[in-house]
Protein backbone atom coordinates (compact mmCIF):
# COMPACT_ATOMS: atom_id res chain seq x y z
CA UNK A 1 0.00 0.00 0.00
CA UNK A 2 1.39 3.37 -0.95
CA UNK A 3 0.69 6.70 0.79
CA UNK A 4 -0.32 9.87 -0.89
CA UNK A 5 1.60 12.71 0.56
CA UNK A 6 0.91 16.47 -0.28
CA UNK A 7 3.92 17.61 -2.32
CA UNK A 8 5.67 19.66 -0.29
CA UNK A 9 6.27 16.59 2.17
CA UNK A 10 6.30 14.31 -0.60
CA UNK A 11 9.65 16.20 -1.52
CA UNK A 12 10.71 16.76 1.85
CA UNK A 13 10.98 12.91 2.70
CA UNK A 14 12.42 12.28 -1.18
CA UNK A 15 15.76 14.74 -0.14
CA UNK A 16 15.66 13.49 3.49
CA UNK A 17 15.83 9.95 2.32
CA UNK A 18 18.50 10.94 -0.82
CA UNK A 19 20.34 13.43 1.87
CA UNK A 20 19.95 15.91 -0.75
CA UNK A 21 19.14 19.42 1.23
CA UNK A 22 18.90 21.44 -1.85
CA UNK A 23 15.13 20.86 -2.43
CA UNK A 24 14.61 22.62 0.93
CA UNK A 25 13.72 26.00 -0.86
CA UNK A 26 11.13 24.00 -2.59
CA UNK A 27 9.18 22.10 0.24
CA UNK A 28 9.81 24.53 3.01
CA UNK A 29 8.48 28.39 2.93
CA UNK A 30 11.52 31.41 3.76
CA UNK A 31 10.52 31.70 7.65
CA UNK A 32 9.61 28.05 8.44
CA UNK A 33 9.94 27.02 11.94
CA UNK A 34 11.11 22.81 12.63
CA UNK A 35 10.89 21.58 15.90
CA UNK A 36 13.29 18.59 16.94
CA UNK A 37 15.39 16.91 19.61
CA UNK A 38 14.35 19.96 21.56
CA UNK A 39 15.43 22.62 19.39
CA UNK A 40 13.77 24.97 17.22
CA UNK A 41 15.16 25.77 14.14
CA UNK A 42 14.01 29.04 12.00
CA UNK A 43 13.92 29.88 8.83
CA UNK A 44 15.07 28.16 5.29
CA UNK A 45 19.35 28.86 5.47
CA UNK A 46 19.00 27.11 9.25
CA UNK A 47 16.91 24.49 8.15
CA UNK A 48 19.13 23.35 5.56
CA UNK A 49 22.01 23.15 7.95
CA UNK A 50 20.14 21.42 10.20
CA UNK A 51 19.21 18.97 7.55
CA UNK A 52 22.58 18.80 6.75
CA UNK A 53 24.37 18.32 10.21
CA UNK A 54 21.44 15.42 10.92
CA UNK A 55 21.97 13.20 7.29
CA UNK A 56 25.69 13.60 8.40
CA UNK A 57 25.28 12.48 12.37
CA UNK A 58 22.76 9.88 11.97
CA UNK A 59 22.89 8.58 8.31
CA UNK A 60 19.54 8.16 8.76
CA UNK A 61 16.25 7.19 6.32
CA UNK A 62 13.05 7.74 6.65
CA UNK A 63 9.64 5.43 5.46
CA UNK A 64 6.14 6.71 5.86
CA UNK A 65 3.94 4.43 6.79
CA UNK A 66 0.91 6.24 7.75
CA UNK A 67 -0.59 10.04 6.95
CA UNK A 68 -3.44 11.29 9.16
CA UNK A 69 -4.90 14.44 9.83
CA UNK A 70 -5.18 16.31 13.15
CA UNK A 71 -5.94 19.98 13.81
CA UNK A 72 -5.37 21.62 10.68
CA UNK A 73 -2.40 19.73 9.98
CA UNK A 74 -0.53 16.94 8.41
CA UNK A 75 1.13 14.09 11.05
CA UNK A 76 3.06 11.36 8.83
CA UNK A 77 4.58 8.55 11.22
CA UNK A 78 7.51 7.57 9.78
CA UNK A 79 9.91 4.67 10.35
CA UNK A 80 13.25 6.60 11.05
CA UNK A 81 16.69 4.12 10.89
CA UNK A 82 19.91 5.03 11.24
CA UNK A 83 23.05 5.32 13.28
CA UNK A 84 21.61 5.71 16.46
CA UNK A 85 20.54 3.99 19.33
CA UNK A 86 17.28 2.17 19.57
CA UNK A 87 17.09 2.84 15.36
CA UNK A 88 14.48 1.71 14.19
CA UNK A 89 12.00 4.06 15.69
CA UNK A 90 8.62 5.32 14.70
CA UNK A 91 8.35 9.09 14.71
CA UNK A 92 5.57 11.57 14.20
CA UNK A 93 6.41 13.87 11.59
CA UNK A 94 3.92 17.44 12.59
CA UNK A 95 3.81 19.30 9.39
CA UNK A 96 1.84 22.88 8.42
CA UNK A 97 1.63 24.05 5.03
CA UNK A 98 0.06 27.07 4.00
CA UNK A 99 0.24 27.74 0.05
CA UNK A 100 2.00 24.99 -1.02
CA UNK A 101 5.13 24.89 1.16
CA UNK A 102 5.98 23.39 4.46
CA UNK A 103 5.44 26.38 7.23
CA UNK A 104 6.19 24.43 10.34
CA UNK A 105 7.45 20.55 10.95
CA UNK A 106 7.38 18.75 14.64
CA UNK A 107 9.52 15.73 14.91
CA UNK A 108 8.83 14.12 18.03
CA UNK A 109 8.39 10.41 19.31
Amino acid sequence: MSIRLPAPIDLYFASENAHDPSAIDRCFAAGSVVRDEGKTITGAAAIKAWRIETSRKYRHTVEPLAVSARDGRVVVTGKVSGDFPGSPINLEHIFEIEDGRIVSLEIRP
